[in-house]
């Protein structure tokens, strides 16, 4: 009787703590719904007001282009329109940021592709893109995907400026619990690679903080490796 008094008494605390951790759950899964709620609204209210905003900042200023023929005027109108363009590009960056549908694998190297595509097209350098193994619905986290997009484009800019190649490989893989992007060229790589300049300071920060790894190589050409755990 004791026996089975002391068996009963476990269970019965094991079923509370049960019932404790699961109502300590389902507040964390309602507190992850309101911020990707929030999130879709800052989205939604940035796409319809700024978006709008920039749209006819842009077409007035192409308005004016077609009516004014002062040079100087034209100058300083084709500055306002690549300023409008450059505002339009960074806030599709941070709605693609903010959308929460976009927290996976695959919602990140489809737009990694195309954001890489978009910017070297109209550069001399050709662009070869491979993935392997990644499996699309895999999740990562909004800070996961932001980062690794702000490494990209910060390799893919010291690229272009500073590494006089003309072919550059971008490749995405996926090993069970880990995700690594690469980023390597043909150029005349980097005279030092204890500077702390071209960004790659900032790059190794971004992987520090969410625990992953930055690692550089150099020689004929440059090579970056960008690792995170999934």
């Amino acid at each position: 009787m004791y026996n089975r008094k002391q068996l009963l008494y476990l269970k019965e605390n094991q079923l509370k703590e049960s019932v404790h951790q699961n109502q300590l759950l389902q507040k964390e899964l309602e507190k992850q719904r309101l911020v990707e709620e929030e999130r879709e609204r800052i989205s939604h209210d940035m796409h319809d007001d700024l978006g709008a905003g920039i749209s006819a900042l842009k077409l007035q200023a192409e308005f004016l282009k077609l009516k004014i023929k002062d040079p100087e005027l034209q100058d300083d109108l084709n500055e306002l329109l690549k300023t409008s363009g450059e505002m339009s590009i960074s806030m599709r960056e941070m709605l693609w940021s903010l959308n929460a549908q976009h927290d996976t694998l695959g919602g990140f190297t489809e737009y990694a592709k195309l954001y890489a595509q978009n910017f070297l097209k109209r550069t001399p350098i050709l662009l070869d893109i491979k993935t392997k193994d990644i499996v699309k619905e895999t999740v990562i986290t909004t800070e996961q995907r932001r980062n690794l997009f702000l490494c990209l484009k910060e390799a893919l800019n010291n690229a272009y400026k500073h590494s006089r190649a003309d072919r550059l490989h971008l490749s995405f893989s996926q090993d069970e619990q880990e995700f690594t992007m690469e980023v390597s060229d043909n150029g005349i790589g980097i005279a030092s690679l204890s500077s702390e300049g071209n960004g790659l300071s900032n790059m190794k920060r971004r992987m520090q903080d969410q625990n992953g790894h930055f690692e550089i190589t150099a020689g004929n050409g440059t090579r970056l490796l960008f690792r995170i755990g999934l």
